[in-house]
């Protein structure tokens, strides 16, 4: 049984794909990983807990390696990993809200650590909702 999208030629030489611009995106990723940078580095320059430096050096860490990983993926013309694009959405949504669970050691911590965690959830998920909308070419041909 034949598809009506094989007997379409409009259809077989689709030219109207969602592109995405790999250089916008890698900015986006390029803000996360340093947003993440900012993580690692904020409980040794600001007063804080043994529990705020473990959080925030682990989260943050884990932040600059995903959002690199999707920087690094898009400086070679390849679209982000949407999973590993939701998975540092998770993490800056942990970001924002350990400051309630954890024992920060000061304010400013606590206020820096919740509004990095706000913008890498924010810069990720959009990161993650445009790689998904994008067709490269050659996907754009087989979704016909």
């Amino acid at each position: 049984m034949s598809n009506a999208s094989d007997t379409d030629p409009e259809r077989r030489t689709r030219t109207d794909y969602n592109s995405l611009n790999t250089d916008v995106m890698q900015w986006v990723s390029a803000l996360a990983a340093l947003l993440g940078l900012y993580l690692v580095a904020s409980p040794f320059l600001l007063e804080s807990t043994d529990a705020a430096v473990w959080n925030d050096t682990l989260v943050g860490t884990a932040i600059f390696l995903t959002a690199g990983y999707n920087f690094y993926r898009l400086s070679k013309g390849r679209l982000a990993s949407v999973g590993v694009a939701s998975l540092t959405v998770l993490l800056g949504l942990w970001a924002l809200v350990s400051p309630s669970f954890i024992d920060m050691g000061a304010s400013a911590l606590a206020t820096g650590t919740a509004i990095s965690g706000l913008l890498v959830a924010a810069l990720a998920a959009y990161n993650a909702y445009a790689n998904n909308k994008a067709d490269t070419p050659e996907r754009a041909g087989a979704r016909a």
